[in-house]
């Protein structure tokens, strides 16, 4: 089973400074070239500071994402699963992760960066500042990376879990084999709402749980029998969907 996430906008600082970006030591090789482009085009965009806040959507406060990106192919790095910060991966809590823990993550989570496209959680990368709705002058994002982020997904075997948001998941659709999981609470009268506030820290929970459980789910039925016993309600959705239903509060 893979477990596919959305990135966060918000990354930690640091790394290892010995190293720097290896394109070959990412995950899917197929993307290098798609990789590559959209970074230098990124890199060219931070020579100018007044183009790269409209661009990226940020204030006079975040000027700092701009410099992040200016040294993407210089900077130091460190692994995905604990580059990126926010709620989701609060929940997930990388830092907690036991040696074993780590090791399976590392096999199993797929983050869908808008820079790199999907890597895997143990590729090494830079701090960076790039969303999905980025204007990145000559690089409309969905349409360069739909195709080739979907190829790269296709080419992964088993079931696929994707939690991504759906503007994520617009930048490459997942492969046959997935399930589509949505954050939803049920009302007194059964009715399912989506969640927005505690969508994110869900997932980062319920991604926790599957990554300390350590079991590769090869089918849907075994994920939700699995997520029972689990404490979490995983239930079937729409067509090609999973509803994982929570309190709202």
């Amino acid at each position: 089973m893979i477990v596919l996430l959305p990135p966060s906008e918000t990354k930690r600082d640091g790394g290892d400074a010995r190293v720097a970006l290896d394109w070959q030591r990412l995950s899917f090789p197929s993307l290098t070239s798609p990789r590559q482009a959209v970074t230098s085009a990124v890199i060219e965009l931070a020579s100018d500071t007044e183009a790269s806040q409209r661009a990226l959507g940020i204030s006079a406060k975040q000027l700092f994402e701009v410099e992040r990106n200016r040294m993407l192919l210089t900077a130091p790095v460190m692994p995905a699963l604990e580059r990126y910060t926010g709620v989701l991966f609060d929940g997930l809590d990388a830092s907690s992760m036991t040696s074993d823990e780590v090791a399976f993550a590392h096999e199993t989570v797929v983050v869908h960066s808008a820079l790199f496209g999907p890597i895997g959680a143990g590729d090494l990368i830079p701090a960076y500042r790039l969303s999905h709705n980025s204007k990145v002058p000559g690089f409309p994002l969905k349409k360069h990376w739909r195709g080739v982020a979907t190829q790269a997904l296709s080419e992964l075997g088993g079931l696929q879990l994707d939690l991504r948001s759906e503007a994520y998941a617009q930048l490459g659709t997942a492969a046959e084999n997935s399930a589509y999981l949505r954050v939803v609470t049920a009302g007194a009268d059964g009715k399912r709402v989506a969640l927005s506030h505690f969508n994110k820290k869900s997932k980062g929970l319920f991604t926790r749980a599957l990554v300390r459980a350590g079991i590769r789910h090869e089918s849907v039925d075994s994920l939700v029998a699995w997520a029972g016993d689990a404490g979490f309600r995983l239930e079937h959705g729409a067509p090609g969907e999973l509803d994982l239903v929570v309190d709202n509060a």
